[in-house]
């Protein structure tokens, strides 16, 4: 069976980097309709200095919970505004779950995502309907834990979860905003996507693309 290791999470987050790199414009934009215009910048140098971060310490002693940790810290400083410490919470979250270990089975890296939704929730104190990346990442954490069997694998479980966000994303246009800043828009806020959401479903696509491309080449 083949494992996620400490190397393995610094070319995700690679991953992560370059497909906010790529998103960075339309996020902007999206941002710019219902608040300040930065996600889209924000997201994308964040995890560019996460993945950076990753790569310079990465050693023998290194472990999954201390890359997971490094990572949250990088971007709690470089994201900063509400979207640094939410994902900085996530990210501790997810060192708890993957512990003082420099590798886990593969099929252990679903627990990802679970892992993130409650760190987001316990730090932001939202619900799914806020119109708020809760939107995104909730569907795809049911997938995982109530959705998924021993009979599904891996890969198809990452690609349920990715749909589901995806799905989630979108149907934040018909919501109401009810925090951050769009929530200063009140009904103006519906009809519009909310960015938060949109770069959750892409770094949960990014997720399962990289998990399909490792268990091809391993």
């Amino acid at each position: 069976m083949s494992s996620f290791t400490r190397s393995d999470l610094t070319d995700l987050f690679r991953a992560f980097a370059q497909r906010m790199a790529a998103e960075r414009t339309l996020l902007g934009e999206l941002d710019g309709e219902i608040g300040d215009a930065d996600h889209g910048v924000a997201m994308a140098d964040g995890f560019e200095a996460a993945a950076r971060a990753l790569a310079n310490v990465e050693d023998e002693n290194q472990t999954l919970g201390d890359g997971f940790t490094l990572a949250g810290q990088v971007l709690l400083n470089a994201v900063g505004a509400t979207t640094g410490p939410l994902y900085a919470s996530a990210l501790t979250r997810a060192a708890t779950t993957f512990g003082p270990v420099q590798e886990v089975p593969f099929d252990h890296l679903p627990a990802l995502i679970p892992a993130i939704f409650e760190g987001v929730e316990r730090r932001g104190h939202g619900k799914p309907g806020d119109k708020t990346m809760l939107d995104a990442w909730w569907p795809a954490a049911h997938v995982v834990t109530h959705e998924s069997d021993s009979s599904s694998g891996t890969v198809e479980c990452l690609r349920a979860a990715a749909q589901a966000a995806a799905k989630g994303a979108e149907d934040t246009r018909a919501m109401m905003a009810s925090r951050g800043r769009a929530a200063r828009l009140g009904p103006r806020s519906i009809g519009h996507l909310d960015p938060g959401a949109v770069s959750a479903a892409a770094l949960l696509d990014v997720l399962a693309s990289w998990a399909a491309d490792h268990e091809r080449l391993t």
